[in-house]
C-alpha cells in the first residue's frame, strides 16, 4: 500500500480517534478525518456522503458512535471503492453488556474479505474526564459494578496499538484485547483521583444508588433499567486480568492509572467550573 494514499479515520474527533489521527499525522501520514461536522461531510445515516470519504482510500480506521452499529451496506461499498485494510475499534465488554450492534459489526469486518484487525480495549482512564467527569467534580460517582476490578487503559496506549495495526502487518487478522497494566476497582480508581486532587470523592457501586442518580438526571425508567442491567452483568463477570498485550505490541509499559490521575489533576481536569 502506498504511503501517499490517505488513511480514512472515522470517529476521529473523540478521545481515541483524535489520538489515532494525530499519531498518523506525526508519522507523516496522509490522514482523512471526516464527520458530520467536517468540511467534507460524512454521516453514517446518509449513504450519499460515503463515496467521497472513501475515494482513493486503501486503509480505514472505524470507531463507531456509542451504541451504534455499522450500516450493513457500508463495508461492501468501502471494498468496491478500494479499501483493503480495516481496523475496527471495539470494546472488551461487548458480549456481557449486550452490545449486539457492535458484535454484528465485528462479524461483518471479519467476513468482509479485507485485511482486518479488531481492537477491544477495556475502560479508558479518560472516561473519568468525559462520561464521569461531572460526578467526580460533584464528589460522588455511582456505577453498579460493585468492587469488580477493571484494567483501565490510557487512550494514548489504545491509539498507539491501533496505529500499529493500521501501518504494519503484525496484527492483521487478529482480535486484540488490550488492557492497562493494573486492574483496580472503580472505588480504588476514585480513591486515586481523590488523592491526586486532594478532595473527598465517594464511590457507590450499588444498583439502587445508580438508579437514583440516573432518575435524578431525568432518564426514563426503561433506559435506567437497561443500563443498570448491563453494568450489573459487568460487575458479576468479576475481576479483569491484565492481558499484557499493550506491552508486547509497543515494547514498553502501558501507562498506569495513578500516573494518569496525577497528570489529569495537574491539568485541572476535575476543577469545578
Amino acid at each position: 500500500m502506498s504511503q501517499s494514499s490517505p488513511i480514512l479515520v472515522l470517529g476521529g474527533t473523540g478521545t481515541v480517534g483524535s489520538r489515532v489521527a494525530a499519531r498518523l499525522r506525526d508519522a507523516g501520514g496522509d490522514v482523512r478525518v471526516v464527520s458530520r461536522h467536517t468540511e467534507q461531510r460524512f454521516d453514517w445515516e446518509d449513504p450519499g456522503t460515503w463515496a467521497a470519504a472513501l475515494d482513493g482510500v486503501p486503509i480505514m480506521f472505524v470507531l463507531l458512535p456509542d451504541r451504534t452499529g455499522m450500516p450493513e451496506a457500508f463495508l461492501p461499498e468501502a471494498l468496491r471503492a478500494g479499501v483493503r485494510r480495516v481496523v475496527l475499534h471495539s470494546d472488551r465488554g461487548l458480549e456481557v453488556m449486550g452490545m449486539d450492534q457492535l458484535q454484528r459489526t465485528e462479524a461483518w469486518v471479519r467476513d468482509s474479505g479485507a485485511e482486518w484487525t479488531i481492537v477491544r480495549p477495556d475502560w479508558f482512564h479518560q472516561d473519568f474526564e468525559t462520561f464521569f467527569r461531572q460526578s467526580v467534580v460533584d464528589g460522588r460517582l455511582c456505577l453498579p459494578v460493585g468492587e469488580a476490578r477493571q484494567a483501565f487503559i490510557d487512550a494514548d496506549d489504545i491509539a498507539a496499538v491501533e496505529v500499529a495495526a493500521l501501518t504494519g502487518d503484525d496484527l492483521a487478522g487478529e482480535l486484540v484485547e488490550i488492557t492497562g497494566p493494573r486492574a483496580l476497582s472503580f472505588g480504588e480508581a476514585v480513591a486515586e483521583i481523590s488523592r491526586a486532587t486532594g478532595r473527598r470523592i465517594e464511590f457507590d457501586g450499588t444498583p439502587g444508588a445508580y438508579r437514583q442518580a440516573m432518575r435524578a438526571d431525568g432518564l426514563p425508567d426503561e433506559v435506567v433499567d437497561a443500563l443498570t442491567g448491563s453494568f450489573v452483568r459487568l460487575g458479576e463477570r468479576g475481576d479483569t486480568v491484565p492481558t499484557g498485550v499493550v506491552e508486547k505490541i509497543l515494547g514498553r509499559p502501558g501507562r498506569d492509572f495513578s500516573a494518569y490521575a496525577t497528570d489529569a489533576a495537574a491539568r485541572g481536569v476535575w476543577d469545578p467550573a
